[in-house]
């Protein structure tokens, strides 16, 4: 079967250009450096002499904030590394650049199409000596090219889900071949430890979900603080569409009690933003697209996020968050979006019944009385009501919770990381 993928990949390489070039026409890849995908002569290799290269590989925007704690971590007290951070989508790119930008030793670059002579060849210019790969970001020829190179290779944050170990079972010889590559596999969560023991996989941990792990970003805008301090309102994040009709329902409900009442929404999929404004209209709800600084007019009934990382900002004064592709049964195998940032600001977390992603996280917030499932519209607008009555919310109290769990993964992660490097994983 890996044989079968590596001729299948290389014949359809043509095809997979004729994308990539599609995508950079819709704009959904980096206008400058798209090339780095797919043409080897675009890898714009920066070594320096006498350093080994740490290569890190993360997917999208919520794998590569879960990762920049660590890297940092290591950054910083690994003066005779350089890292390599490679990413997939656009917004990605963006994020990584912002956050490695004081950084001389650290190099982003978009992740080549995993074809086989181009997978081979970016190993040869990079000559990584150790890679990690993040979440679910399991390429074969990238990890068949590791384990001829006899590249030390690790699996962190995995993530398997059923659907995807059921299908690896179908090829259970290629299946067990790809994953004795790694070295060392830090899982998500106990369900993929599982699997991957069924895989035969060596030094498999479970210590969190990396995604705990407090992130010292902070985007906090004044403006925005100075508007919300006076005035009630709930936040809606990571929407995906059908959803935001679920929260102007609630937003008009909640308005019935509460006249000046502000619903802030922050779809998972920011080019929507003018779809959801629209949606607005319809229901005759004054809107605004937020997308820089500008600031918030006072008549405005819903604020529509436009960018990235400034959630925090909304976080603050929050009370409460439903958080998205939770409400929808299409999501039911793979639903959930990651509430810990908004659960460290004290914020009230509701979620619909379909949280596959991350029941794990969902499992602990509950416990500990962080976050609580909703099941219609008439259920969340009690919960919000009953908190916009509260006159504090308990920030003190969820973040200590938060931190306590976000310390210990952080610290187990980055001993396993060290001893990875080390060589002295079991």
């Amino acid at each position: 079967m890996i044989l079968a993928y590596r001729i299948i990949t290389t014949l359809i390489y043509p095809i997979l250009i004729i994308l990539i070039f599609i995508r950079k026409l819709i704009k959904k890849e980096d206008q400058r450096r798209y090339k780095e995908k797919i043409l080897s002569s675009c890898f714009n290799v920066t070594r320096k002499k006498n350093k080994e290269l740490i290569w890190f590989h993360a997917a999208s925007i919520g794998e590569i904030k879960s990762i920049i704690p660590i890297l940092k971590n290591l950054i910083e007290n690994n003066k005779n590394y350089e890292f390599l951070l490679t990413t997939i989508t656009l917004s990605s790119g963006e994020l990584i650049e912002k956050e490695i930008k004081n950084y001389d030793n650290v190099y982003h670059r978009y992740l080549p199409i995993d074809v086989d002579f181009l997978i081979g060849k970016f190993f040869k210019l990079w000559r990584p000596a150790a890679i990690f790969l993040v979440d679910s970001e399991i390429w074969p020829n990238l990890v068949i090219k590791a384990k001829k190179t006899k590249t030390p290779l690790a699996l962190i944050n995995a993530r398997l889900t059923k659907k995807t170990f059921k299908k690896w079972m179908l090829i259970p010889k290629s299946a067990k071949k790809i994953f004795s590559t790694f070295k060392l596999c830090l899982t998500s969560n106990l369900e993929t430890k599982n699997f991957l023991s069924q895989l035969d996989v060596k030094s498999v941990y479970h210590f969190g979900n990396i995604k705990l792990i407090k992130n010292s970003e902070n985007n906090s805008k004044e403006n925005i603080y100075n508007f919300f301090d006076r005035d009630s309102y709930w936040c809606a994040v990571s929407t995906h569409r059908n959803e935001e009709k679920f929260c102007l329902d609630v937003h008009l409900k909640l308005k019935k009690i509460y006249k000046n009442i502000i619903t802030v929404i922050a779809p998972r999929h920011i080019h929507r933003s003018d779809e959801i404004k629209k949606l607005c209209d319809k229901f005759d709800i004054n809107s605004q697209i937020i997308t820089g600084d500008e600031k918030i007019l006072k008549d405005r009934e819903v604020i529509i996020i436009n960018s990235f990382g400034v959630l925090p900002a909304y976080f603050k004064f929050a009370k409460s968050v439903f958080m998205g592709k939770s409400i929808l049964k299409k999501f039911k195998n793979e639903g959930g979006q990651n509430p810990i940032e908004a659960a460290r600001f004290g914020c009230k977390i509701y979620h619909g019944p379909y949280i596959y992603n991350f029941e794990d996280i969902y499992k602990t917030l509950e416990k500990n009385g962080i976050s609580k499932k909703i099941g219609d519209q008439d259920e969340l607008v009690d919960h919000l009501i009953n908190d916009l009555s509260i006159k504090t919310k308990q920030t003190e109290k969820f973040t200590s919770i938060i931190n306590n769990l976000s310390n210990k993964t952080y610290i187990d992660t980055i001993r396993e990381i060290n001893k990875f490097l080390k060589n002295e994983v079991i």
